[in-house]
């Protein structure tokens, strides 16, 4: 016989899966429409008209685009806050589908499963909303702007997300497009990295190309200095710690026969330790300084902490594994790490959460490409699924 938790798990699939058409409407109609970070006003409007529909005390305009919506329990049942967030925006991309629902603005794509997540926090929302009499407690719900590299996480907390109420717990997912369609990832302790955005320009003095002992070359330093950086993971980390230190722009010069007086680079640091992140900026500035001026250049550095390392908390990580199981078996639970950065960790920082993975891909229909590629796409049948997990993990935290 079944337990009490399984009945409610099977029950809120097969709920679940009666939204399917709903779902795939909403996700199509936000990838039509894609919006860029803090400019989601569109579907911001969307999601505060369906949160008012469902019942839900809305607050908008947080963050600029931001939508929170509030259901609570009756007064006589308190009970904890648990807090879900879904990220609504877009990327700076030209899609490149040939598909019903492909973006109808030039230059703008749902590229990350961005317009999946809101769908599915909505339906979540309409979810929780059938069980408001069974609620102990008060859900809040965080449509999120600027997850991509602006700071919507950190916005939305500066302006009091996380206060009236305070949540005790913290869950939010994301579609991922590296894992089949079925499975599911979670895991305790860090499960993305802290991310660094970093500039170093390296000035020297320019001159002819066929005189190169008149200059001091910003180009030789900086092809040192790139070299040698890529030596801090092999030879300043401990092997078993993990962490990314990648160039990614190169800018100096325009002609053939001149050497510039100035190069910049740019790229990211990524870690999950601490300490290994210590090290990688020390490191950082003292390879770019020290080579620079050893051949007779200077270097003058700028780092932007993006997010700190994204952590899962082993309770509530162990409440969405029990959830998980239930739903997709215990055998396709799988432990996903990456160095890929998240905001969510700003939450997760202060309230106890988890975030998980969900699959998304699927390779018999194509669905194979990876996130931020002109080509991404993901199988719908993941926004069901999502829909029940995220609810069952919420419900189940109220009810313990």
């Amino acid at each position: 016989m079944m337990d009490d938790f399984a009945m409610t798990l099977v029950s809120l699939m097969e709920k679940a899966t009666m939204l399917r058409e709903q779902l795939v409407a909403w996700r199509r109609d936000f990838h039509k429409h894609p919006e860029i970070g803090l400019e989601e006003w569109r579907t911001a409007g969307i999601v505060a008209a369906e949160l008012e529909r469902l019942g839900y005390q809305v607050q908008t305009g947080i963050a600029k685009t931001g939508v929170v919506g509030l259901l609570s329990a009756s007064p006589s049942r308190p009970g904890p806050v648990v807090l879900l967030r879904f990220d609504m925006d877009a990327l700076p991309l030209q899609e490149q589908n040939d598909i019903p629902y492909k973006s109808q603005h030039d230059g703008l794509m749902h590229a990350c499963g961005h317009d999946g997540h809101v769908a599915i926090g909505l339906g979540v929302a309409a979810l929780l909303a059938q069980h408001r009499d069974q609620l102990d407690g008060t859900v809040k719900l965080m449509f999120q702007p600027g997850e991509e590299g602006m700071n919507g996480a950190g916005l939305m907390i500066e302006a009091g997300v996380l206060d009236d109420p305070r949540p005790d717990v913290a869950l939010a997912a994301h579609v991922w497009n590296d894992t089949p369609l079925g499975q599911v990832g979670v895991a305790a302790g860090p499960v993305m990295a802290a991310a660094e955005a970093w500039e170093c320009v390296i000035r020297g003095t320019g001159g002819h190309g066929a005189a190169p002992h008149q200059t001091a070359d910003p180009i030789v330093a900086a092809a040192q200095v790139i070299l040698a950086w890529q030596t801090v993971i092999s030879r300043n980390l401990n092997p078993q710690q993990a962490a990314v230190f990648s160039v990614c722009s190169v800018l100096g010069g325009q002609a053939f026969n001149i050497i510039p007086d100035v190069v910049t680079l740019r790229g990211t640091i990524r870690s999950f330790d601490p300490a290994a992140r210590e090290t990688l900026l020390r490191r950082f500035e003292e390879i770019a300084t020290g080579i620079s001026a050893t051949l007779g250049c200077s270097a003058k550095l700028g780092m932007y902490s993006m997010t700190p390392a994204l952590v899962n908390h082993p309770e509530v990580t162990a409440v969405v594994r029990r959830a998980a199981a239930g739903i997709v078996g215990q055998q396709n639970i799988i432990e996903i790490r990456t160095m890929g950065s998240e905001d969510m960790a700003l939450v997760n920082a202060q309230i106890p959460g988890c975030f998980i993975f969900i699959g998304s891909q699927n390779q018999q229909a194509g669905l194979v490409h990876p996130h931020h590629s002109p080509y991404f796409d993901f199988d719908e049948d993941v926004l069901p699924l999502a829909v029940g997990l995220l609810t069952a993990a919420a419900l189940e935290w109220l009810d313990s």
